[in-house]
């Protein structure tokens, strides 16, 4: 007999996207065989750094011609579509936040805002060159009382965002709009910038081709370091999980 209760409990699976689930289209196009036939108990989301149009150049370009994520999170967390829609309740959490007066401030600052595309309502970035003026913005953010936190990386890239906006909050919002309990939510990641979500997360895997700067700092408690690179390594993961039967099926 079949009742509501033969439903499994879904587990929601994060994943990076560049360096994590690209590397190899074979085995890419492997993992997203198993996880259609496991579509009922794993919900795939993307959470890439990368503003909106970058990531669907890249799923048009990479990614096999039926590859449907039910989740694309982007922006370094301020964006989220859930089955190709704007999650309004997540957008809505940036209305107020000043990015516009940012961006005005920065550049008056002297330093130039990165292009339109990656600009979002909860993220302003810009090209800073060294930490003693990524300080003389931040500082001048702080006299202005803006709420703010920021990523700095590579050699000039300042990204500011709103207080609640980041790859691990966005995880946050999205499960619990899912109803999937943290508990039950994995995260997939090859560097420094998946650690947040790597400690947000129920389990993490680090695929073979992990980043020292990953390895050093991740929750080895909940972690499973695969051996295999890119999307073969999250499938080596899911697999020692048992969340699917064996690697391939």
């Amino acid at each position: 007999m079949t009742g509501q209760s033969d439903i499994p409990e879904p587990w929601l699976l994060v994943c990076d996207i560049d360096d994590t689930l690209t590397g190899s289209r074979e085995d890419l196009q492997r993992l997203w065989d198993v996880l259609k036939a496991h579509r009922r108990g794993i919900r795939l989301a993307l959470n890439s750094s990368r503003p909106a149009k970058s990531v669907d150049e890249t799923l048009v370009d990479y990614f096999p011609d039926d590859f449907a994520p039910a989740a694309v999170i982007t922006g370094l967390g301020t964006e989220i579509r859930l089955n190709g829609q704007w999650l309004k309740s997540w957008q809505d959490r940036f209305l107020d936040w000043p990015d516009k007066d940012i961006r005005n401030l920065v550049t008056e600052l002297g330093y130039r805002p990165h292009a339109d595309l990656f600009q979002t309502g909860g993220k302003v970035s810009f090209a800073v060159p060294g930490k003693a003026q990524v300080d003389r913005v931040l500082e001048r953010l702080e006299m202005e009382g803006i709420p703010f936190r920021y990523i700095y990386s590579g050699a000039s890239d300042l990204d500011i965002l709103a207080p609640g906006a980041g790859k691990d909050a966005a995880m946050r919002h999205l499960a619990d709009h899912l109803d999937i309990p943290l508990e039950r939510t994995i995260a997939a990641g090859d560097s420094g910038n998946d650690l947040a979500l790597f400690e947000a997360a129920g389990r993490a895997i680090a695929v073979g081709n992990a980043r020292a700067e990953l390895l050093r700092t991740m929750p080895g408690n909940k972690t499973y370091r695969a051996t295999a690179c890119h999307a073969a390594g999250v499938l080596e993961g899911l697999t020692a999980f048992g969340l699917v039967e064996t690697a391939g099926t």
